[in-house]
């Protein structure tokens, strides 16, 4: 004879399920972050919502709070996601230019020359194109510009920038360099860029000139440096894009300090540089002078029509128009004289040049 087991009724089921679920160890619902704090953060670090809530949460909504702990968090998962992307190639990019001083007698100058020139690079267009990357690259050259020093007995003209003393610099704003922020260098920069945008960036190269001189030339004065810059395809209102160009003229003269003090003179003076150094990223050029070495003449910026410069001189080959220039411009007064404008250095750089 079979004997039939009871079955429990499903009502029990529920009853022990309640019990057992006043006693869970389940954390309650975060608290919820007033939005307000979260636009600020967002405002003053653009990270994410959930990150900025996270942030929050943690530091009991105090803003400096937070982002003592968003820095904290950065310099975490910074360096994983860095090491994580640390093999992707970056092949895209920018240069960037930092001109902070063009030369004596130029207001609003400290008398020298000092500029640098960069290239970051990253994976994607899209990125090169995003502000925060351009920012990144702007402040880099302009770090690089402020903290280089002058050689003493090095050659005149531009020098590399070694790069891993670079990331060391603290980073300088270009927007407000005398803001530099305690703890953030241009590696840590670079870092924290990489967790934002989500790809590898790396410094390619950098290049710097520090040239001294008085604020004011001195009437003794004969000869003086001043320097040009161009950006073609510049992004954000900032001096970066796909091809930069730095230029250093050497002037001389005997009456150079009293031209120097003209408005006119230093208006015209301006517009040569700038129009010699989009000459050189308008045509391909390889050096200033033509050499045996080089089979193509016009691969020298003197060998060429000065196109850039405009007005009755474009027609000339560089060389000549200089020579017309510091006639016109009486740096010298006569063809035959010694004097007037030299081109002494310059520098153009192409995102992702040289690569395979």
């Amino acid at each position: 004879m079979l004997t039939l087991t009871s079955r429990r009724h499903p009502t029990s089921f529920i009853r022990t399920f309640q019990r057992c679920s006043a006693y869970s160890t389940a954390p309650p619902p975060p608290a919820k972050v007033p939005l307000a704090l979260v636009a600020e953060l967002r405002k003053q670090t653009q990270v994410s919502i959930s990150k900025a809530r996270e942030a929050l949460f943690a530091s009991n909504g105090s803003i400096p709070g937070a982002l003592e702990w968003l820095k904290n968090d950065l310099a975490t998962s910074g360096a994983k996601k860095a090491a994580k992307v640390a093999s992707r190639e970056t092949k895209e990019g920018l240069v960037s230019t930092a001109v902070l001083s063009p030369g004596a007698g130029f207001p609003g100058t400290v008398g020298a020359v000092r500029a640098a020139l960069v290239e970051l690079n990253c994976e994607t267009d899209f990125v090169a194109r995003n502000d925060l990357f351009a920012q990144l690259a702007a402040d880099i050259a302009h770090t690089a510009a402020y903290m280089s020093e002058a050689k003493e007995g090095a050659k005149v003209g531009f020098a590399s920038v070694g790069l891993e003393e670079l990331k060391e610099f603290p980073l300088i704003s270009k927007s407000n360099p005398g803001a530099v922020s305690s703890g953030t260098t241009v590696a840590t920069a670079i870092r924290d860029t990489i967790v934002k945008v989500g790809e590898n960036i790396s410094l390619r190269r950098a290049s710097a000139i520090v040239e001294d001189a008085p604020l004011v030339p001195s009437p003794s004065t004969r000869s003086v440096l001043n320097l040009g810059s161009y950006i073609h395809g510049g992004l954000s209102g900032l001096p970066c894009g796909r091809v930069a160009s730095l230029i250093l003229l050497n002037l001389r003269s005997s009456q150079i300090s009293q031209l120097l003090q003209q408005e006119i003179f230093r208006q015209n003076l301006a517009h040569l540089n700038r129009a010699l150094a989009r000459q050189i990223v308008g045509f391909e050029t390889l050096s200033i002078q033509h050499s045996p070495d080089n089979e193509v003449p016009e691969l020298a910026l003197y060998n060429q029509e000065f196109v850039m410069l405009g007005g009755d001189l474009a027609s000339s080959p560089v060389e000549q128009a200089l020579r017309n220039w510091s006639l016109k411009e009486k740096l010298t007064e006569s063809s035959g004289e010694k004097g007037g404008v030299d081109v002494v250095d310059f520098l153009k750089w192409k995102v992702g040049e040289g690569d395979a």
